[in-house]
């Protein structure tokens, strides 16, 4: 654990005190679940703390939020780990492939979570409403990633999509955004 620790250090990444002993908790039950289900590409334990602070560095950068969305969460990258990270903030998790959902709602129950809620939907089968906060991570292309959130975008909705190099190609010039680089990663947050 003392890796993540680390890392978290080196990026100035402020959690709370019982953030690393969480991660922990989840970091073992993902092990143990995805041997079994296949949650996760990230195997080693090196890979899967580098998903977390990937999911996690938007805290510095962030403004505090009351309500979030995560569309495509997966085995947790970055919803869970934002929740953890951020428990005044309540999450809504979207992930349609059950074995995920399941996954995501053992965590929550496992860790104490009163912050999270777990859909296993598609985003699109989801009521409207609004959200301060949309994350994704490793989904679709932002075009589509916008088309999805509208639905729960108010003025004022942050979204924050989790994206590669190519953010560049695909980002439409009239939107206001913000592209911020860390790590291999390029975090894309629009201002609707």
């Amino acid at each position: 654990m003392s890796q993540l620790k680390q890392l978290l250090a080196q990026h100035n990444v402020k959690v709370p005190e019982d953030f690393l002993e969480k991660i922990a908790q989840y970091k073992a039950l993902l092990e143990k679940w995805n041997k079994v289900h296949n949650l996760t590409g990230a195997k080693t334990l090196q890979q899967i703390d580098q998903f977390i602070l990937d999911a996690v560095i938007p805290v510095t950068f962030l403004p505090s939020v009351t309500k979030a969305m995560d569309i495509g969460t997966g085995a947790g990258f970055p919803g869970m780990i934002l929740a953890i990270a951020l428990p005044q903030t309540h999450f809504t998790l979207v992930e349609p492939l059950s074995k995920r959902a399941s996954f995501l709602q053992f965590v929550k129950a496992d860790l104490g979570l009163s912050n999270v809620d777990v859909k296993a939907l598609r985003v699109e089968q989801l009521s409207s409403e609004p959200y301060d906060l949309i994350t994704s991570r490793a989904v679709t292309d932002t075009e589509m990633l916008l088309k999805l959130s509208k639905p729960f975008c108010s003025e004022g909705t942050l979204l924050l999509f989790y994206k590669g190099e190519k953010v560049y190609d695909e980002i439409d010039e009239t939107l206001d955004y913000t592209i911020i680089e860390a790590e291999n990663r390029h975090y894309l947050l629009i201002k609707r």
